[in-house]
């Protein structure tokens, strides 16, 4: 079994595990979504080369003052990202992800940044450039991006780490807008995967050198497979933390955990990197639940 495929059976497995000890306790899990705003926010504008760090966007979104001087464009990207992390909660349980949703998303995001440009696609003459890549055509974006879609509902029966991947990779080759397109792709991961009853993901920065291999590789010979890798562990990781805290665990880091039970702590690390343990990065953190009893 290679490693894509374990993925695709460990993604089912513990969605299966989820559902069943979930009922009755969305309170909890509101609180964890909330929780997990400020990561969400804070590694998806560190990838897109945003200079705050997790500490800053915490108190950002807490209207704490800073200690330091920061661009007021850094400031509105925190603080719209959240608001776009937050609604999609709801919003993806209530509507298909269409033209007009994901508009509005973009508005959403870079309102009070640059107005001229935000909830609209790409005009005729605007063209963009990420690294060595041109992106598609303007007068091409909207029957591209029908394309994506259209794609995506018609591959229901393929497992659903393939079929975001699949989407993800092409609509960062798209790249419909002037700016924010990766922080709204993975916001459209999300709003996909909570709509299919999924839970939503969390693409590290640490994997960042990693996720634009995804890209070069997809733009090379259109395949899938590290990007499948990246949806597979940040969705394993999002369940094992979840389940950590629906299952009443005792949760505690991977060094402490290692101390308790006289492990290698480096050896914890690599497991919990590949997604072979139970582990789950949080704050930077690597913890696991030990369960009670």
């Amino acid at each position: 079994m290679t490693k894509i495929t374990t993925f695709y059976k460990q993604v089912l497995d513990l969605r299966e595990r989820y559902y069943a000890v979930a009922l009755g306790k969305e309170q909890l899990l509101r609180i964890i979504s909330e929780a997990e705003v400020a990561e969400q926010v804070y590694n998806s504008n560190a990838i897109e080369n945003s200079t705050l760090s997790l500490e800053d966007t915490e108190k950002i979104l807490l209207q704490i003052e800073l200690d330091r001087a920061v661009p007021v464009r850094e400031l509105f990207e925190a603080k719209n990202l959240a608001r776009v992390v937050s609604y999609i909660d709801k919003k993806a349980k209530e509507s298909e992800l269409t033209f007009d949703v994901i508009l509005l998303l973009h508005k959403m995001l870079i309102s009070n940044i640059n107005d001229d440009i935000a909830g609209r696609f790409r005009n005729d003459n605007e063209w963009v450039r990420v690294g060595n890549y041109i992106a598609v055509d303007p007068k091409f974006i909207e029957d591209k991006l029908k394309e994506m879609l259209s794609k995506y509902y018609a591959s229901s029966s393929e497992h659903i780490i393939k079929r975001i991947a699949r989407l993800h990779l092409t609509f960062e080759h798209i790249h419909p807008f002037v700016d924010g397109n990766g922080r709204i792709g993975r916001v459209i991961n999300n709003y996909l995967l909570i709509r299919e009853g999924f839970v939503p993901i969390n693409i590290k920065f640490i994997d960042r050198q990693l996720y634009y291999q995804a890209f070069r590789e997809f733009d090379k010979d259109g395949s899938t497979g590290i990007m499948e890798e990246i949806v597979g562990r940040a969705l394993t990781n999002s369940y094992h933390k979840r389940l950590s805290y629906l299952e009443g665990s005792e949760i505690v880091t991977l060094s402490d955990y290692a101390k308790k039970f006289g492990k290698s702590h480096s050896n914890l690390l690599n497991k919990a990197g590949r997604q072979t343990i139970e582990a789950f990065l949080e704050k930077g953190t690597w913890k696991i639940g030990i369960k009670k009893g």
